[in-house]
């Protein structure tokens, strides 16, 4: 499978290619159709980072740069508790010095943290992007819980 654009720009994965038109599939809403050859261009990007791209930027981020749950736990702490101290990150959570500052240099690196200062010291907080993402490979939990809190609430007040 091959990545084209048509002469507007739209991106389309290439599933078959007869003399006068292609099949093409829209990656953003799996649509199928037909194009004329000529209004179609090869584009140097593979298939599945097409595929890919249907994922919002910020979870993209998110996704290729936090590879343990650890760093997924430090990011989720530090939207919910942030800005943190480095002393604060270092004394609360199970990570060596050098490990932490690891993490926290390859999460500033993709736009996921950036420095503060924080009573005094160096500190950290999540940025927007990361915020954006979190919120949306979240949004089942919450909801999930909301709803069941809310019906049991409703079932005791009705008893």
């Amino acid at each position: 499978m091959k990545t084209v654009h048509d002469d507007t720009g739209k991106r389309y994965l290439l599933l078959k290619r007869s003399e006068r038109a292609s099949l093409v599939r829209d990656p953003q809403n799996g649509n199928e159709c037909y194009i004329q050859n000529d209004r179609l261009e090869a584009v140097d990007e593979s298939a599945l980072e097409t595929a890919a791209r249907t994922v919002s930027e910020p979870v993209r981020t998110l996704l290729t740069n936090v590879h343990d749950e650890a760093t997924l736990g430090l990011l989720v702490e530090l939207e919910d508790r942030g800005p943190l101290g480095i002393r604060t990150l270092l004394d609360a959570y199970d990570f060596c010095e050098s490990d932490l500052h690891g993490r926290l240099t390859v999460l500033s690196a993709a736009g996921l943290l950036e420095t503060v200062e924080v009573g005094g010291e160096r500190g950290y907080r999540t940025t927007d992007t990361c915020a954006t993402a979190l919120e949306r490979i979240s949004m089942g939990d919450g909801c999930e819980s909301t709803t069941t809190e809310t019906h049991s609430s409703k079932t005791a007040d009705n008893s």
